[in-house]
């Protein structure tokens, strides 16, 4: 195998739930899930994550049950699908404190939170992190969620993203466009904290949003927080293009992945951005063990546990399509919801030609969600990743794990020093923002970042 042409950069993938991509392995004798509800679990996965030279953990959030499958939360609640789920913002600062290089995306929705609120939030998180917080933008795709929030139900698809447009506007206007850089003096001798000159009301008033004042927070050390975006819909693409400074793909082949990598890095020129300007990473599961053989014994010793109704609970919560009572031999077909559209289109009209059947699916989803489950000692699993990075044209991987956290620290125990024996990890560096550890540019939104726009001062 060649050596990749670009450093691989790492970011764990995971969920403050007890099954997060891989149902029924919570019952698996090395899981700690269990434990999932003490702080101590997520500083100490925190900590095993930065001795493994991983760039961020990525923490998913969703603010709803998964209730599709057989037309309630039965089936979730039974098998611990993506419930009971903990506040992942609650937990950063934590983790950032026990930590040095560690990043931290965090997963936040713009149809139900209030931008006003959560520019404050993230400010917070920004300062107490020292600049290693990122924003997974999602605009989230559960029925169940919208009538929790008060609403009849999702806004519809596209218009999800017109709204989340203004939203990130607001945003931009509080991070970058209410407090200057100095306007926080704290000159005892003058009795001035902060400069009310340099202080400014963001006066936004729009089709879904009026927001007339001065942000709550001073901004952090990044002013925006590194942008993260997982859209991969049509129209979820457009919002990435114009928004983000990394995309998380998820896709179980090489040349699925691609074509979106090309499409991403084609739109991106033609917005006149660089065409490696946005950092692009993708989801694997990771099976690891001394050899080939071992490791695929590793993974055949996981199938006793998988959970396939569960599997069919949380697919049914990503694409709003409810499986219960289909023939295990039925063919997946492709009908349009108002859910997460690139989730159903990976196993139909994205495919590649293969028919899904339900058993296929609930097979593939219980162990690994949608991207690929890669196996094997420490060089054949190096050898996949650094072929994955060529031949899609990525930038790292969003890694997960199918026993949690046993996959994870397993990761750092074969993988790590492999990785590092090549010379081809992109190892993170004290004193650096997350934005930097993932772009390799400086701690603010780029110059030629529409946020930057907003900037004053």
């Amino acid at each position: 195998m060649t050596t990749p042409s670009k450093p691989i950069r790492l970011s764990a993938f995971d969920m403050m739930v007890p099954v997060h991509q891989s149902p029924g392995l919570w019952r698996h004798p090395e899981s700690r899930v269990h434990e999932y509800t003490s702080l101590s679990y997520w500083t100490e996965l925190a900590r095993t994550l930065e001795e493994a030279g991983f760039s961020a953990l990525f923490l998913a959030d969703i603010p709803g049950v998964y209730d599709v499958y057989g037309g309630s939360g039965a089936a979730a609640n039974r098998g611990g699908v993506q419930v009971p789920l903990l506040d992942p913002l609650v937990a950063v600062p934590a983790m950032a404190a026990v930590t040095q290089t560690l990043g931290f995306g965090i997963t936040a929705s713009v149809t139900y939170e209030q931008p006003y609120l959560l520019a404050r939030t993230f400010s917070t998180l920004d300062h107490f992190t020292d600049g290693r917080v990122a924003w997974n933008i999602v605009t989230s795709y559960q029925d169940s969620a919208a009538q929790n929030m008060g609403m009849a139900g999702q806004i519809p698809h596209d218009e999800r993203y017109d709204r989340a447009d203004e939203y990130m506007e607001v945003m931009y206007k509080l991070f970058e466009g209410s407090f200057e850089p100095d306007a926080v003096r704290a000159d005892a001798e003058a009795n001035v904290f902060v400069d009310p000159a340099k202080v400014h009301d963001i006066g936004h008033e729009g089709t879904w949003f009026s927001v007339p004042g001065q942000a709550l927070a001073s901004p952090g050390p990044q002013r925006t927080p590194l942008l993260f975006q997982a859209g991969s819909s049509k129209r979820g693409q457009e919002f990435a293009l114009d928004h983000a400074e990394a995309i998380f793909l998820s896709g179980g082949s090489t040349s699925l992945i691609r074509r979106w990598v090309d499409g991403i890095r084609d739109g991106l020129e033609e917005r006149g951005r660089s065409r490696d300007e946005v950092k692009i990473f993708t989801l694997a599961t990771i099976v690891v063990a001394d050899t080939d053989e071992e490791a695929q014994a590793r993974l055949e010793s996981y199938t006793p546990y998988v959970d396939t109704e569960s599997a069919l609970a949380l697919f049914g919560g990503w694409t709003g399509v409810d499986l219960a009572g289909a023939d295990p031999e039925d063919t997946i077909e492709h009908v349009q919801t108002e859910a997460n559209h690139s989730a159903l289109a990976s196993f139909t009209t994205l495919s590649d030609g293969k028919k899904w059947t339900v058993r296929d699916l609930a097979e593939f989803v219980a162990i690994g969600g949608r991207g690929p489950v890669i196996v094997g000692s420490p060089a054949t699993v190096a050898d996949e990743l650094e072929r994955w990075m060529e031949e899609a044209d990525i930038d790292g991987f969003n890694i997960s794990a199918a026993v949690r956290p046993a996959d994870l620290e397993r990761f750092g125990q074969y993988v790590t020093p492999e990785l590092r024996r090549r010379g081809v990890l992109a190892e993170p560096e004290p004193g650096r923002t997350i934005r930097e550890q993932i772009t390799g540019q400086g701690p603010w939104l780029a110059d030629g970042h529409q946020g930057a726009s907003f900037r004053v001062g």
